[in-house]
């Protein structure tokens, strides 16, 4: 497996990856997320593309991209009560649904950590939705711990 930043000619694929994580996400929670995968969610990953402080990363297994990821470097400025922090964000991330359980995360995953170290990065975060069991129990198995958690309550 091959572990690259993306190309312009790669997005289209990534953006199929993105929309199977998608209509994952709008299965689970329909009251938070639309189904479909919209033109504009697409362009959306040129302009992410395009950003120098955003990064998309693919694995490519015999010359098929497998697997994604979008990360942003974040820079969070000091502030009274906080002290001032970077890190390297994972926003998006996805093996393709066909490739799932074999490993392919867990080696994406160390090529995610090593570019980020590459980059002067000593912490990476990132956030998940509840429901998705199985991310929880894969990052998990990366070493990542929760920190900080949000909560909603139904008034009805």
């Amino acid at each position: 497996m091959r572990i690259r930043l993306a190309a312009e000619a790669d997005l289209k694929r990534v953006n199929e990856l993105r929309a199977q994580v998608s209509e994952l996400h709008a299965a689970a929670r329909p009251d938070i997320f639309r189904p479909g995968f919209p033109q504009f969610l697409a362009d959306h990953l040129h302009t992410i593309h395009a950003d120098e402080s955003r990064h998309v990363l693919v694995a490519e297994q015999d010359g098929t991209i497998i697997a994604f990821a979008c990360l942003a470097e974040i820079e969070m400025p000091e502030k009274p009560h906080k002290p001032a922090r970077r890190f390297m964000e994972i926003d998006e991330i996805g093996v393709d649904e066909t490739c799932r359980g074999q490993g392919i995360g867990h080696a994406f995953f160390a090529g995610i950590r090593d570019f980020a170290k590459q980059r002067g990065f000593d912490r990476i975060e990132l956030n998940m939705w509840e429901f998705n069991e199985g991310a929880l129990r894969f990052y998990e198995s990366l070493g990542f711990r929760t920190y900080r958690r949000y909560m909603e309550y139904d008034v009805e």
